[in-house]
């Protein structure tokens, strides 16, 4: 089971925070097909931060061998946050396979 948590919505437009309350919902869906068989409880933990016009947003995923963290920086939020959360599913499924790989070695040996 995946659960989200989204942090420091405050410094997000109040017409860009559910809205991107929303996409965060929808990429969740994802893990949640993706780990269902994992041993693990797992946090999906977003956290969106703004200097001046920048916005800077952040995902962490607790796994069993690692904390997995991406984050990147940009002027337009929604375009950000897709892009984060494209290149973190590439990142979180790869130490998945890796995670499993290792497991099925030892089990075999």
């Amino acid at each position: 089971m995946v659960k989200l948590i989204i942090k420091n919505t405050k410094e997000i437009n109040k017409e860009l925070e559910s809205e991107l309350k929303e996409l965060c919902e929808e990429k969740l869906e994802y893990y949640s097909e993706l780990f269902k068989n994992y041993d693990k409880d797992l946090k999906l933990e977003v956290i969106f931060n703004k200097t001046s016009s920048v916005y800077k947003v952040s995902v962490s995923l607790n796994l069993k061998s690692k904390k997995l963290l991406l984050a990147k920086e940009g002027e337009d939020i929604i375009k950000l946050t897709n892009s984060l959360f494209s290149d973190f599913k590439k990142m979180a499924k790869r130490q998945y396979e890796l995670e499993k790989k290792e497991y099925e070695y030892k089990r075999k040996r």
